[in-house]
């Protein structure tokens, strides 16, 4: 099944969580540390009340933000660090509910702009848009793309088979993402200096 897919037969916890991963694995971008998303991460828990997704993710935007001020980040959106505007996107498009269509929609924009931002940091050039790679068009993708692309698929597979048991290894392939996209991102900043 194509990401596409696996997003449209998704339940509110599977879409809270792909959105999530794919936020928590551009968490380097924002110069969070890797703890910043782990009360989120626990709110999809069986035993969570669904309810306190929004006070969390009030206190996840601030740290955030203030890790962005305390890096020198510039806060316009209007920055040319597309990496960096898509990552935050990501975190001030997530809706306060995690109900309805509003989370669907952020799981979808999330998948979107996590494979783009993968793509804009490989070096290898991508020869298809992010629109055919989530369909389903697999051919010839650079290596960061491809890994973040299965990372995606297997976050929504587990939660589609294993429900909320499924999170801890939803977790754990967060984890590797964020990891692999902050020693590129690293590089990427010894590069620039």
């Amino acid at each position: 099944m194509s990401l596409v897919d696996l997003i449209a037969a998704a339940d509110e916890r599977a879409l809270a969580a792909s959105g999530l991963a794919c936020l928590d694995r551009c968490v380097p971008l924002l110069g969070g540390d890797d703890e910043v998303l782990r009360p989120l991460w626990g709110s999809l828990s069986e035993a969570a009340d669904p309810a306190d997704w929004s006070a969390l993710l009030k206190e996840a935007r601030t740290v955030l933000e203030d890790a962005e001020a305390a890096a020198g980040a510039d806060p316009a959106p209007e920055t040319d660090d597309e990496p960096v505007v898509l990552a935050r996107r990501m975190l001030q498009d997530a809706p306060a509910d995690r109900t309805g269509d509003a989370l669907r929609a952020w799981a979808h924009t999330c998948s979107a702009a996590s494979l783009r931002v993968h793509a804009l940091l490989d070096p290898a050039e991508d020869p298809a848009p992010v629109d055919d790679r989530r369909a389903g068009r697999t051919d010839d993708m650079p290596p960061l793309v491809a890994a973040e692309l299965r990372r995606q698929a297997v976050v929504l597979d587990v939660l589609a088979e294993h429900g909320p048991a499924g999170l801890r290894r939803a977790l754990e392939v967060t984890v590797e993402g964020r990891r692999v996209l902050r020693a590129v991102v690293s590089r990427r900043a010894r590069g620039r200096g």
